[in-house]
């Protein structure tokens, strides 16, 4: 909204009016303000939390070694995540822009999903919260949603890199499409001037390969969609930890987003240019200092839990930033621990329906999702069970482990950066 009053303003040359037609200033401005909100809507909401005791039922005090019981915390802090997200967004940025209206909707959408299962188990008192399956249905639609709309909507354009030449030996060139255009191509890591085009995968299609492409690219999209969801959904189990990696992902895909948005940038690192995906850098900025701002009161020990109100929310505005600047194919990397969350479940749960066939009882590690492993001690195990992995034999701290996963996550960001580069 103040974008366009102030463009409006610079026809009549008011001092201070032009800055806001630079993106690196609304974006810097966004993580200005997103914080600030964060920061001072999140005191007040815990506050109205308390006094209403929108608290979790029981969240892990059953495992906790160094004896935190988590009962009477405020839960549903996403709304805060949520509400410093889009201010500064509905105030700082181009509200024509397609891709900044899908990443709107994104967080509308899943912020009503995970606060829908909040609310199930808060206020209804149901420890299990909005069935599974209604869940998928939710994340599987916004994912139908937000590949149709790029499939179909005439603003959803790029120009594609096209060749790569050396110019005196050493200057390296990249020229990109003169017109943007339909595309099906994303980037691939670690491949060198290569893109992966979702059209040729279905060339056994023949003339129906575009087509098809599009289809296979709407199903990847639902896939990415709703697995980094639920990743960041399994992350968000210590205090701290599903925020703080979150904004770490969250710089990257920022500087994805600005770097694609660039056509001298694009062409220096040999990726598609996209026009219009500058306005996801405020998003970005707002998503980051949205997430810092949370960190005041939900590091440990927390004073307030996000809830899937916040996780899921955070999981797909990920995911579907990442399907937008066509770098779905890198989230592996970036978003490595919530990988590897996830993977953790899903192996706990088949080995141990493998062994119930057998008539045995068996895990593969202490506890899923895998953090939950760190912090817990062998004398918590129940003796019945076999373990494949017991270690560690001790508890680690939860902030310890919490700092551990930022750590890691920033690892695998630079990765990701670096491997623009190394193609």
């Amino acid at each position: 909204m103040l974008y366009y009053l102030f463009r409006f303003l610079d026809q009549f040359g008011i001092p201070g009016s032009h800055m806001w037609g630079y993106i690196s200033f609304r974006a810097l401005l966004a993580l200005i303000l997103s914080l600030a909100i964060s920061a001072w809507f999140g005191e007040k909401f815990i506050k109205y939390l308390k006094s209403k005791q929108i608290t979790e039922v029981q969240r892990d005090a059953k495992i906790d070694p160094f004896g935190v019981k988590k009962i009477g915390v405020p839960s549903m802090g996403g709304i805060i995540i949520i509400a410093a997200i889009l201010l500064p967004v509905l105030l700082l940025g181009r509200m024509r822009n397609i891709y900044l209206i899908l990443m709107i909707i994104t967080t509308i959408w899943l912020g009503f999903l995970g606060g829908l299962d909040d609310y199930i188990k808060i206020f209804r008192h149901n420890k299990e919260g909005l069935p599974g399956k209604f869940k998928i249905v939710g994340q599987i639609s916004i994912g139908l949603i937000v590949g149709l709309v790029l499939w179909l909507s005439p603003d959803a354009k790029i120009n594609e890199n096209l060749s790569m030449k050396k110019m005196n030996g050493t200057e390296v060139v990249v020229k990109h499409r003169p017109e943007a255009q339909k595309s099906l191509k994303t980037t691939i890591p670690f491949v060198k001037g290569h893109n992966l085009d979702y059209s040729n995968i279905m060339s056994f299609c023949g003339k129906y390969k575009t087509a098809a492409g599009w289809i296979l690219f709407v199903i990847m999209t639902i896939l990415v969609v709703t697995a980094v969801s639920n990743g960041a959904n399994l992350n968000d189990g210590m205090d701290g930890m599903c925020a703080g990696n979150s904004a770490i992902i969250g710089v990257a895909l920022g500087i994805f987003a600005y770097v694609s948005s660039h056509i001298e940038y694009a062409a220096y690192l040999n990726i598609m240019y996209i026009p219009g995906s500058q306005e996801l850098v405020v998003f970005m900025c707002a998503f980051v200092g949205a997430l810092v701002g949370f960190l005041w009161y939900n590091s440990y020990p927390a004073q307030v839990f996000m809830g899937d109100t916040g996780s899921l929310t955070i999981g797909g505005i990920i995911g579907v930033c990442a399907v937008i600047i066509h770098k779905e194919l890198m989230l592996p990397i970036l978003c490595g621990i919530f990988f590897v969350e996830s993977l953790s479940v899903i192996l706990q749960v088949y080995y141990a329906k493998l062994g119930t066939r057998r008539g045995v009882k068996q895990r593969l590690i202490k506890r899923a999702p895998l953090h939950d492993t760190f912090r817990t001690t062998d004398d918590q195990l129940d003796p019945n069970i076999k373990y494949v992995f017991k270690k560690p034999h001790t508890a680690i701290h939860e902030s310890k482990i919490t700092i551990r996963f930022w750590i890691m996550t920033i690892i695998l960001a630079a990765m990701t950066i670096i491997t623009l580069k190394m193609r």
